[in-house]
């Protein structure tokens, strides 16, 4: 699983890149109800986006962040102008999920370390 991961990162990104800002920038009159939290919602997102990204390239996880984290910053840009609400907690808890997505990336990657062994 971890190999696909690696092979296909680009293209799980990209796809999660796209998913993240139709979600994010669709107008819509009122925000449907979901169960949790707006800013949960957004810290799992942007932790998936960074995963594999962070997985498949560890050493440029810093790049990765910024690119991200101006990604999550152009939404809330524009999400006003959607009849969205763009919110600067929405980009903190982006940016917390980077952090946790590139945490998990490198838990995964020292046990898959430590399996081949």
């Amino acid at each position: 699983m971890i190999n696909i991961i690696k092979n296909y990162w680009l293209f799980i990104t990209l796809a999660l890149m796209a998913t993240i800002a139709t979600l994010s920038l669709w107008p819509v009159a009122s925000l449907p109800q979901v169960p949790g939290s707006d800013k949960t919602h957004h810290f799992i997102a942007y932790g998936a986006l960074m995963f594999p990204a962070a997985l498949a390239r560890p050493k440029y996880w810093l790049w990765l962040v910024v690119v991200f984290a101006c990604f999550s910053g152009v939404i809330e840009l524009i999400q006003p102008y959607v009849n969205r609400w763009g919110e600067w907690l929405d980009m903190a808890a982006n940016v917390s999920g980077l952090g946790c997505g590139i945490i998990l990336a490198k838990i995964v990657e020292v046990f898959s370390l430590r399996k081949e062994r």
